[in-house]
C-alpha cells in the first residue's frame, strides 16, 4: 500500500493499475487509454471537485478471479481514503461518459491480457503490425481486429499501424467528425508511442484511386481485396445519454442481522428519504445503479455496498455492463443529485464562494500546510489537491521558435494566450528531490508551438532522468497546485505574446476576471473589455490610461474581494477605485463601450445552485439522432457541426452550431421537451427552453462558461486542414515497402521539421 500511494499522489491526475498475478502494477503515462481485453484496471482521478473518483475497468476477456480482485482492491482503496471517492464499475464497450472524458485521445482496446498487459507500450518501438477499428464521434474507441480485409466495412474507419507508417482508411459512409477524431488518434499514437517519428497517410474509401501508393502499401500487407466491402455496422452500445423516468429507491439494512434490500420510494425522490444510518440503492430504470452510503451505516453495510449493487444487477436481469456508482454521504456525484427533486448541501450558506463575516471584509485565510503531514498521510494531500505547500523552486521557459527561452523570475505568473510555457517545479519528499513539469498551452498558440512544448518537455524530463511528472495544462483548466505556485498572482493576458522582438500595442482598455478565494486557487483572466463580460458572482478589474476600477459583483465574497486587491497590485500600480455593482460611475460604462446586459441572475447571488449544469451534444451524423453528455465541459466542447443542450436546471439552452443541419435542430427541440418530461426529478414541462445561435450567445448562456471568448468557436481547425498539413507522405521517395521480410520494413523517410512538430 505504501508504494502504491506514494506513486499516485505524485501523479495527481489519472492513474491506472493492471492486475498481474493478482498484484497491482502501475501503467506508464504513455500507455494511458490503452486497455488489454484480458485484464482489469483501476483508474484513480483526482480533480478539482470535492471528491475523487475510483473506476475499476473490466475487460471482456478478463477472468472472474481478476474481476473479484478488482472489486476487493477498490473497496480497500476506498477505505484507505476514508470513503471519500466515488466508485464506478466500468465494462469494456459500455464505459461511462465520465470515464471516457479522462482520455481525450480516446480508448484503444488491445488483444491479450495478463502477460501482454504487463508489458505496456514502450516509446519509439516500431516492430508493430496491427489494425485498429475506430468507432464513435465524441468519445472514440479503437479496437484491435484481425489484420485482414475481412475486418473492414463501409461505415467505420480503420488504422493500419505498421510502426513507422500509419495509414488511415476512411469508410465511404463515415462522416467528417469521425474522420477528424480518427486522425487525431493517429497523431496521438505517433506522438505518444513513436516519439513523433512516424508518417501518417489517409485513404478515402470512396476514392482509393486517389492514393495509389498508399493502397499499394495496404495491399502489400493485406493482400488483394476480393469481393465487396461489408455494410456499415451500428455501434454495439449507443453513445448517448439514456434518461428514464422509472427511478426507484431501495433501502439496504442489516438491522435484522441479515442484509435486506427493500423498495421504499419511486420518483420523484427527495433528499429527506436518505437516512445517515443506512445504505441505499437508486435504480435508474436499469441504465445506471447508484449506491449511497450513510455516514453512520455499519461497517458491513458500507463494505458490501459494491458487491450488493452487482448482485442487484443480476437479480434484476440487467445487462452486466450496467453502470454502477458507489458514493459516501457528503460526496455525492452530480448525476446522483440530478435524480432528486431538490438537493441541499450540508452547511450550505448564502452567496457563492467562502463564508465571510457580515459587515467587514474578511482576510484571506492562510492555510498552513504541514508538508511532512501531507507526505505521511497522502489522503490529506489528495483532499487538498496539493503535493506540498507550493513553496518549492520554480523555473519557467517560454517556447520561442520551437526552442526554449528561460524567463526572468520578475515575469513569473504573467502568461500570454499566444504562448506556450514549461514550468518546472522542484520540491523535497523523503529527503529526495521530486519534479513536476507543467506544459501550459495558450489558447491562441500555434499547433507547432504546442507540439514543440511537448517535445521540449521530454528533453527537460530527460535531464532529470525521466523522474519528472509531466502535466499538460490547457489555458482555463489550471490545476490547484499550478495556481498555488504563483501565490494568487497568476495573470493570463488574452492577446499578444511576451516573446522578445514581437511588439503589440497594449489595449487602451483591459478587463480582467478574478476568480479565487485564497493564494492557492486564484487567477485573473483577461476577457473582452465590454459590459457583457461582467458576471455578478465575480470580481473584475478595469484598467484604462486614466483610471483603474475594482468592480465587486453582488455575489462575490469577502475573500474574493481581498484576492482582487492582491491581483490588482500586480496588474497596475495606478490608484485603485472600488465600484460596487449597481453604483458604477458613467466613465465605467463608457470605457466598456456602453452599458449592456450581463450575467446578473439573482438566483446566483442568493444561493449556490442546487444542481450542477450539464451539457449534451445532439447529433445525427451517425445516421440516427443521439444525445451524448459532455463531462467537465468548457467552451471548447461546443461543436459547430451540432446542436448542444445546456441544462442549468431553471432553463434549457439549445446552442445551434453554424454547421448544424435542419434535422438536428428540429430533433433537438423535441428532445429537450422529452428530456424534461422524463427527467427523474419530476422537472416542470414549462421549464424555459432557449435557442441560442452560435455567435449570438447571451450573457445568461456565456455566464456558465469560464472566461468566455466570443471569437474562440470560429478558429477550430477542420479535418481538411489537418489532412492537408500531413503533406505528401504517399510518395515512393518517402516510403518503400521491403516485402520479402517477415514484417514490413519502411525506409527512406524524409521527415520535415514542420511535420515532425505538428501535434493536435
Amino acid at each position: 500500500n505504501t508504494k502504491m500511494v506514494t506513486f499516485f499522489w505524485g501523479s495527481l491526475i489519472v492513474l491506472l493499475f493492471n492486475f498481474q498475478n493478482m498484484k497491482m502494477v502501475p501503467v506508464p503515462d504513455q500507455a494511458f487509454g490503452n486497455f488489454f481485453e484480458g485484464d482489469c484496471y483501476i483508474v484513480l482521478y483526482v480533480n478539482s471537485a470535492p471528491s475523487m473518483d475510483i473506476h475499476y475497468w473490466i475487460g471482456n476477456l478478463s477472468s472472474q478471479d481478476e474481476q473479484g480482485a478488482a472489486a476487493i482492491l477498490v473497496t480497500q482503496l476506498d477505505e484507505y481514503l476514508k470513503g471519500s471517492p466515488v466508485q464506478h464499475r466500468e465494462v469494456q464497450g459500455a464505459e461511462s461518459t465520465k470515464f471516457r472524458s479522462y482520455f481525450k485521445n480516446n480508448l484503444i482496446y488491445k488483444k491479450g491480457g495478463v502477460a501482454s498487459g504487463f508489458h505496456h507500450i514502450e516509446s519509439n518501438i516500431y516492430n508493430i503490425l496491427r489494425l485498429l477499428q475506430v468507432k464513435g464521434r465524441k468519445h472514440v474507441t479503437a479496437t484491435e481486429v484481425e489484420v485482414s480485409w475481412n475486418s473492414f466495412n463501409k461505415g467505420d474507419i480503420f488504422l493500419l499501424d505498421m510502426g513507422k507508417v500509419i495509414v488511415q482508411w476512411n469508410g465511404p459512409q463515415s462522416n467528417r467528425s469521425e474522420k477528424l477524431k480518427a486522425l487525431l488518434l493517429a497523431h496521438d499514437i505517433r506522438d505518444r508511442e513513436r516519439g513523433g517519428r512516424a508518417q501518417i497517410g489517409v485513404v478515402e474509401g470512396n476514392a482509393e484511386e486517389d492514393s495509389p501508393e498508399l493502397m499499394k502499401i495496404m495491399r502489400a500487407i493485406l493482400g488483394q481485396r476480393s469481393g465487396p466491402l461489408k455494410e456499415a455496422l451500428p455501434d454495439d452500445t449507443p453513445d448517448y445519454c439514456q434518461q428514464t423516468a422509472n427511478v426507484r429507491l431501495y433501502n439496504v439494512s442489516d438491522r435484522s442481522g441479515q442484509l435486506v434490500v427493500q423498495e421504499i420510494a419511486t420518483q420523484p425522490l427527495t433528499q429527506d428519504l436518505l437516512d445517515s444510518s443506512d445504505c441505499y440503492i437508486v435504480d435508474q430504470g436499469g441504465s445506471s445503479v447508484f449506491v449511497w452510503k450513510g455516514m453512520h451505516a455499519s461497517k458491513e453495510e458500507r463494505r458490501s455496498a459494491l458487491s450488493r449493487a452487482v448482485g442487484f444487477i443480476k437479480a434484476k436481469n440487467y445487462p452486466s455492463s450496467t453502470n454502477v456508482e458507489v458514493m459516501a454521504e457528503g460526496g455525492e456525484s452530480a448525476m446522483f443529485k440530478h435524480l432528486f427533486k431538490s438537493w441541499r448541501e450540508k452547511g450550505q450558506t448564502q452567496g457563492l464562494g467562502n463564508v465571510y463575516s457580515t459587515g467587514s471584509i474578511a482576510k484571506v485565510e492562510q492555510v498552513k500546510f504541514d508538508v511532512m503531514e501531507l507526505h505521511a498521510h497522502p489522503e490529506q494531500a489528495a483532499q487538498q489537491r496539493m503535493v506540498d505547500d507550493a513553496s518549492g523552486q520554480v523555473q519557467i521557459w517560454r517556447i520561442e521558435k520551437l526552442e526554449l527561452r528561460e524567463l526572468h523570475p520578475s515575469s513569473y505568473g504573467l502568461f500570454y494566450a499566444g504562448d506556450c510555457y514549461l514550468v518546472l517545479y522542484t520540491y523535497m519528499r523523503a529527503k529526495k528531490q521530486q519534479y513536476i513539469l507543467y506544459m501550459w498551452q495558450g489558447c491562441h498558440a500555434t499547433q507547432d508551438e504546442i507540439a514543440a512544448c511537448a517535445y521540449q518537455a521530454v528533453a527537460v524530463d530527460n535531464k532529470y532522468n525521466g523522474e519528472a511528472v509531466q502535466v499538460r495544462v490547457v489555458m482555463g483548466k489550471e490545476p490547484r497546485h499550478f495556481l498555488a505556485i504563483f501565490k494568487g498572482k497568476l495573470i493570463i493576458f488574452e492577446g499578444g505574446t511576451s516573446r522578445s522582438g514581437v511588439t503589440s500595442p497594449e489595449p487602451a482598455v483591459r478587463l480582467f476576471q478574478v476568480r479565487g478565494t485564497n493564494e492557492f486557487n486564484t487567477k485573473a483572466t483577461e476577457v473582452p473589455a465590454r459590459s457583457s463580460s461582467l458576471n455578478t458572482n465575480d470580481v473584475f478589474l478595469l484598467k484604462t490610461d486614466m483610471f483603474f476600477y475594482m468592480w465587486y459583483g453582488k455575489g462575490c465574497s469577502g475573500d474574493e474581494r481581498e484576492m482582487g486587491r492582491v491581483v490588482s497590485d500586480v496588474v497596475s500600480r495606478q490608484e485603485k477605485q472600488v465600484v460596487m455593482e449597481g453604483q458604477e460611475p458613467a466613465e465605467f460604462w463608457v470605457a466598456l463601450g456602453g452599458k449592456a446586459p450581463y450575467c446578473s441572475d439573482k438566483r446566483l447571488q442568493n444561493e449556490k445552485p442546487p444542481h450542477n449544469p450539464r451539457l449534451f451534444e445532439c447529433s445525427n451524423q451517425t445516421g440516427r439522432f443521439m444525445m451524448t453528455e459532455v463531462e467537465d465541459f468548457a467552451q471548447e466542447d461546443l461543436d459547430q457541426d451540432d446542436v448542444m443542450l445546456l441544462d442549468t436546471w431553471e432553463e434549457i439552452f439549445l446552442w445551434i452550431g453554424k454547421s448544424a443541419n435542419e434535422y438536428e435542430t428540429k430533433e433537438a427541440c423535441n428532445s429537450a421537451l422529452e428530456y424534461l418530461r422524463t427527467h427523474p426529478a419530476g422537472r416542470s414541462p414549462d421549464t424555459p427552453i432557449i435557442s441560442v445561435k452560435q455567435g449570438y450567445e447571451p450573457p445568461t448562456f456565456t455566464g456558465w462558461f469560464n472566461a468566455w471568448d466570443p471569437h474562440k468557436c470560429s478558429v477550430n481547425i477542420s479535418y481538411e486542414e489537418i489532412k492537408k498539413k500531413l503533406g505528401d507522405v504517399s510518395s515512393t521517395s518517402q516510403i518503400t515497402v521491403v516485402s520479402d521480410l517477415p514484417t514490413p520494413v519502411f525506409t527512406n523517410f524524409k521527415v520535415c521539421k514542420k511535420i515532425f512538430f505538428m501535434s493536435l
